[in-house]
């Protein structure tokens, strides 16, 4: 049933990897992450969900209704630390002494993935809710 649900296309798996180096080619620190946000949010109104920004400052809020039912809400942090990186990979942090060192952008990528495959389920029922939050 998972593989089922989050096949979609096959794009998916494609899709996460490039938001997750996306992430850590440009971190941003807690209550920074302007750029991240404003990435976040505009994938999130194309899938069809009602976008609110600004939440703790840089955090992201989307709600989908899929009619009457429970609401659940699934959560991911933004936020990088300061670190210099120095992994020696195409995809690094392109931001001197800042980088994704704890999965912020694996989290942030794999719910936006998430988002993206719920969007189109036409056998959901209830209110999904999605929270970016900034500054972990």
């Amino acid at each position: 049933m998972i593989d089922t649900m989050l096949a979609l296309d096959g794009t998916l798996d494609e899709y996460v990897k490039q938001l997750r180096q996306r992430f850590h080619q440009h971190p941003e620190l807690a209550f920074e992450e302007t750029k991240t946000s404003a990435l976040v949010a505009r994938e999130l109104a194309a899938y069809g969900y009602t976008v609110t920004t600004g939440i703790a400052k840089t955090g992201v809020v989307a709600v989908r209704r899929f009619g009457d039912g429970p609401s659940v809400a699934i959560r991911a942090d933004m936020d990088a630390l300061p670190i210099k990186e120095q992994n020696d990979v195409p995809h690094a942090s392109r931001r001197d002494g800042c980088m994704h060192a704890c999965g912020h952008d694996g989290h942030t990528a794999m719910l936006l993935g998430a988002a993206k495959a719920l969007s189109s389920r036409a056998d959901l029922i209830g209110t999904l809710i999605l929270i970016f939050q900034p500054a972990e």
